[in-house]
């Protein structure tokens, strides 16, 4: 990724250190003075603590000097505070106390300097802790999420939350690099097994261009990002991230909106210019219900309610839950099935039952049904964002909340129902298994197995099919774990591909 005009003077910016903004006041410990360590601290924080530590008589340095009797840090390792003192020239003078954050908050209450303990000291570690703190083994980390083990269990969320915002603004913005750069990097760094402890640890990972890593080393030093701030700050960006949570809106309506001076939904509904599609309708009326997240226990219920519904078609037909759910998700946007028959072709007419039965059990609000447009002779696609062309359907349905597992009724609550988003996807039985990895996900993860299939393997994926462009013939899956096989990779479950 190329980098970024502003990216030197930010760096420099980074760079100046903090001073607070209130003058020392009358010094009553004159044998103390303190220095707080900013990195994970922040800046905001770090000028309220010097603040108070003013105020109160204590001297607080702004720079690491030799005066300082007491360096302060907070939410830092040993490891890694001791690394960062090294790194800024500290000598290691034998005068010098070393300080969890926990004994600044005492002497604050105690309104004077605490006589320090071995509970508030950051022991300088030994050599062979050292050897017992690894780095992570960067050079095994591959490029492709399909060759990576994704949880949702995110040891590096404070940097993955950030680059997230700069995916949404690059999308926003339609900038496809920068969105696709962004998006792999926030990637990579949720497969880590662990937390980056310093910028030295992301040396040699994939996908991280120089703009992240100046993200990552202001966060450590700051405990934010001053880009990312900005952006969440930004009118524009805000105004778009509301507009686009309305269901049908997507962000050139979104842009156009906002260009013609919109910015609010109230708005968008109260202009006589704003022409609304059948979704977009469904989306604003239905909005406090769909915006929300759906649990786990609505979906199973929705499932329940599908489930019943298809059994009009016959036996042979399975439900399966995919998304973010069978990842092992507790609360999703939507919920997403797969409808299939055990007789091939059998599959044609299900959706319009469902859709037909949904609507005289009087619990369909929405319904857009496509019809399948699946033809063999122009597959697979060599877009990822190509729609797949099985039969499907987008849906809001209304859920009785009495059918939910474990929910109570709020006290003054009427209606007893949620509006829930539901998609449904009924594909030819040969086609199964690739519909069911497509529509498991994640998108990351989808994106790199069809990246990985084009560049390692000369093969072409879609949610369709497995194509061998050297031998010129479709391969044939029951099961995702034939398809993994087929392109030479190590299976990894739904839970995961959190990627």
């Amino acid at each position: 990724m190329l980098q970024s005009p502003s990216l030197t003077l930010l760096r420099k910016r980074r760079r100046e250190e903090v001073t607070s903004t209130r003058p020392q006041q009358e010094m009553k410990f004159r044998d103390v003075t303190m220095y707080l360590v900013e990195r994970r601290m922040g800046k905001s924080r770090k000028t309220f603590l010097t603040d108070l530590a003013r105020s109160k008589g204590f001297c607080v340095d702004d720079t690491l000097s030799d005066k300082v009797t007491h360096i302060i840090a907070e939410a830092n390792t040993a490891h890694e505070l001791w690394s960062w003192l090294h790194e800024q020239g500290f000598t290691d003078p034998d005068d010098t106390n070393v300080l969890d954050i926990c004994w600044f908050t005492e002497s604050m209450e105690a309104g004077r300097p605490v006589p320090v303990e071995a509970k508030h000291r950051l022991q300088k570690p030994s050599l062979q802790l050292k050897k017992a703190l690894p780095a992570i083994p960067l050079p095994t980390v591959s490029q492709y999420a399909c060759q990576r083990r994704t949880t949702l269990d995110n040891h590096n969320k404070i940097f993955t939350d950030a680059l997230e915002v700069l995916v949404e603004s690059a999308e926003f913005s339609e900038n496809k690099g920068a969105y696709l750069g962004f998006k792999r990097a926030a990637s990579v760094l949720k497969s880590l097994p662990a937390s980056l402890h310093c910028l030295a640890d992301a040396e040699g990972l994939p996908c991280l261009g120089e703009e992240t890593k100046a993200i990552i080393e202001e966060i450590f030093e700051c405990g934010s990002s001053s880009k990312v701030e900005n952006i969440l700050s930004d009118e524009k960006y805000q105004t778009l991230k509301l507009f686009t949570s309305v269901f049908g809106v997507g962000p050139k309506t979104a842009e156009k909106w906002y260009r013609r001076g919109l910015r609010s939904l109230e708005q968008v509904l109260s202009e006589p210019w704003v022409q609304l599609n059948r979704m977009q309708a469904a989306g604003f009326l239905y909005y406090e219900d769909i915006s929300k997240p759906v649990s786990r226990a609505e979906a199973k219920a929705v499932g329940c309610i599908i489930e019943d519904v298809a059994s009009c078609f016959g036996s042979g037909v399975t439900i399966t839950l995919t998304g973010g759910f069978r990842r092992g998700k507790e609360f999703g946007h939507d919920v997403d099935f797969i409808l299939s028959t055990a007789e091939p072709g059998k599959q044609d007419g299900l959706l319009p039952a469902v859709i037909d039965r949904l609507k005289s059990q009087g619990i369909l609000l929405y319904s857009d049904f496509h019809e399948s447009t699946f033809q063999l002779s122009k597959l697979p696609s060599r877009r990822f964002e190509a729609m797949d062309h099985f039969q499907k359907c987008f849906l809001i349905v209304k859920l009785w909340l009495k059918q939910v597992e474990g929910h109570r009724e709020e006290p003054g609550s009427r209606r007893g129902w949620k509006a829930v988003r539901v998609d449904l996807v009924a594909p030819p039985t040969e086609c199964y298994a690739f519909a069911l990895l497509g529509w498991s996900g994640s998108t990351q993860f989808d994106r790199d197995l069809r990246r990985f299939a084009r560049l390692e393997r000369d093969m072409l994926l879609d949610n369709h099919a497995l194509y061998n462009k050297t031998t010129n013939t479709f391969l044939q899956a029951k099961t995702e774990e034939d398809i993994f096989a087929h392109l030479g990779l190590d299976y990894i479950e739904p839970w995961q591909r959190n990627a």
